[in-house]
């Protein structure tokens, strides 16, 4: 018999909520089997919502709670606030009622309550927050993206292991590739730490991954390596950037195509490269970041993605456990 996973939803956190997050459970219910969603929120808020998006009766419950944390609360106040929306969700998790967490509230309120509630992994010092990045061929998972502005060896090498280990738990038919993001390719480029993380990869070999050296910011997306490794400030610069970047782009590729009569017909005719074009760069397709190195999932949703990328979250969370991310990272950490 399949084994029924259960995931915490905090109905309340982000944009539009609740409803674009009841939304989101319609979304994903509908592609998959065996996943019940406790629903942690105003029930007055989320019933309508239920009802309107049909949602199966028999796949979720709802844990009422009228309190959430705001978006302009600070991480030490939120943990304060015990019978909120992600507080309750996150408890969950820690006492076994939920095999995961998923919330698109405040970032640093949640990774604060998680680390109050969820025990790290043993053997990892620091947690890392890690998304998918999109490469020519596939995705990426880089790590970490601003949980820790300094970083040792030690918390790079974890950071292959745990990054490693969130990419074959999504992608089980693919090899997981690592590198060290750094300023050059050269063995003797880059600081102290990274130089050294590098010599330690390079002779301790990991069942887990292959080493790949150092990979330079422009190489992100070329699609040679799969799991890219990076302390916090680095990792959450390059993410801000290319973010930046690819809005610009789609930005003015649209006004090139709306701005005359010519753009407008050129546009017609190559809808179907821009439609590539566009899911490539949507943020949606890719939303999901998980805070690794604690012992139980915990899902970062953005906060003003829309049902279409709280879904993805989903998905993300699902993959996780099905694919034991947690087993995974404990049978290999160092």
């Amino acid at each position: 018999m399949t084994k029924i996973i259960n995931i915490a939803v905090d109905a309340m956190g982000g944009d539009n909520s609740p409803e674009k997050i009841i939304e989101g459970i319609s979304i994903h219910n509908k592609t998959t089997k065996n996943i019940n969603y406790n629903i942690y929120g105003n029930e007055k808020l989320i019933n309508p919502f239920i009802k309107k998006f049909n949602i199966d009766e028999n796949c979720y419950q709802i844990f009422h709670t009228e309190k959430t944390i705001l978006d302009e609360d600070s991480p030490l106040a939120a943990a304060k606030k015990k019978e909120t929306s992600l507080w309750k969700s996150v408890e969950s998790v820690k006492v076994g009622q939920s095999d995961a967490v998923v919330s698109a509230g405040n970032t640093g309120a949640l990774f604060v309550i998680a680390k109050l509630n969820i025990n790290m992994i043993e053997n990892i010092d620091k947690p890392a927050l890690s998304a998918l990045w999109p490469n020519k061929i596939g995705m990426n998972v880089v790590l970490d993206l601003g949980a820790n502005i300094e970083c040792s060896e030690k918390n790079l090498v974890d950071f292959s292991i745990m990054g490693a280990a969130f990419h074959t738990a999504l992608f089980e038919n693919q090899r997981s590739k690592v590198a060290i993001l750094n300023i050059g390719s050269e063995e003797l480029k880059g600081n102290t730490v990274i130089k050294n993380t590098y010599q330690i990869l390079n002779e301790k070999k990991n069942k887990l991954f292959d080493f790949f050296g150092y990979i330079e910011g422009n190489h992100i997306m070329d699609g040679e390596v799969n799991v890219i490794i990076t302390d916090g400030f680095t990792g959450n610069v390059a993410l801000k950037t290319a973010e930046g970047t690819a809005n610009f782009i789609t930005s003015e590729l649209k006004k090139a195509f709306t701005s005359n009569i010519l753009g407008k017909l050129s546009a017609l005719l190559n809808i179907r490269n821009l439609k590539k074009f566009k899911n490539k760069l949507d943020p949606r397709l890719y939303n999901g970041a998980i805070l690794l190195g604690l012992d139980k999932p915990v899902i970062k949703s953005h906060g003003s993605t829309d049902s279409i990328g709280f879904a993805n979250s989903l998905k993300v969370c699902e993959k996780t456990i099905k694919g034991q991310l947690i087993n995974k990272i404990k049978e290999n950490i160092i």
